[in-house]
């Protein structure tokens, strides 16, 4: 019993510890993004762009067709749903809402996570290991602003360009199926869709996106940093980062739907 209690304080005494370490991680990054020309340690716009490209411009299309496949599934189950009410006509409000306050922040976010968020901590696994993150700092490079700070705003701007395309093409995916059984066209489908729609809709996405991109750089980078065991421990640190990006991101889906919707 004494072990078992012992085992869950120093559990409880590591988490914490990562978690402080995340936030100084975030600190630590913009930090260095405002004082960083002063200590010729300027982030590099070419590196942003670069993380762009790789966290946001090349995820696109697996977000995108995972959300034309989300709002069909949504069609369908709200129309069969909503006929015990005689009420199909309001599947165009239901899938327009669900799509832009909740379900392509999630989706994207998830997707991100495994992509991005594994990629982060392999990458600076992989400099612990091979101790390459001694050498930055034998040359007077500051880790943080080299390997946190740029995915860190590359995905801060990326993040909200993804949900606002998976936005568009789910609303399109419940067009595809919605309009045969609303006798609508298309177009007239999509125009009564962003009618419905208010600014608050997108904005709550858009705050999610942002949070959900800060997360999955700060877990994959504690991961990384934290990897002991050589190869296999960057094996482990990738799967760990994954994991737990997405409980993170869940959890704080749910306290901001909370927050935003009162």
């Amino acid at each position: 019993m004494v072990q078992k209690v012992e085992n869950l304080g120093q559990l409880t005494v590591q988490y914490l510890e990562r978690l402080g370490f995340a936030m100084r991680l975030f600190w630590d990054s913009f930090y260095w993004l405002i004082v960083g020309r002063k200590y010729k340690q300027r982030v590099r716009f070419a590196q942003i762009v670069k993380h762009i490209k790789m966290d946001g411009v090349d995820a696109l299309p697996i977000v995108l067709a995972l959300a034309l496949v989300v709002g069909m599934m949504l069609a369908i189950q709200l129309i069969y749903a909503l006929q015990a009410f005689g009420a199909q006509s309001q599947v165009l409000l239901a899938i327009a809402k669900s799509v832009t306050r909740e379900f392509s922040p999630l989706i994207t976010g998830i997707i991100v996570a495994g992509r991005s968020g594994a990629a982060i901590a392999a990458r600076i696994g992989s400099q612990v290991v091979s101790q390459e993150i001694d050498a930055l700092k034998v040359m007077g490079v500051v880790p943080v602003r080299y390997l946190v700070l740029p995915p860190l705003l590359a995905l801060m701007i990326s993040m909200p360009m993804l949900i606002i395309g998976a936005d568009i093409v789910a609303i399109f995916g419940g067009a595809l199926f919605s309009v045969g059984k609303l006798d609508m066209s298309i177009t007239a489908y999509m125009v009564e869709s962003f009618n419905v729609l208010v600014v608050g809709d997108i904005i709550q996405g858009l705050i999610k996106s942002v949070v959900f991109g800060v997360i999955i750089v700060l877990v994959g980078a504690t991961t990384g940093f934290y990897v002991t065991g050589g190869a296999e421990g960057v094996g482990r640190a990738t799967t760990t980062a994954v994991v737990v990006s997405i409980s993170f991101i869940v959890l704080a889906d749910m306290i901001a739907s909370y927050f935003l919707t009162q």
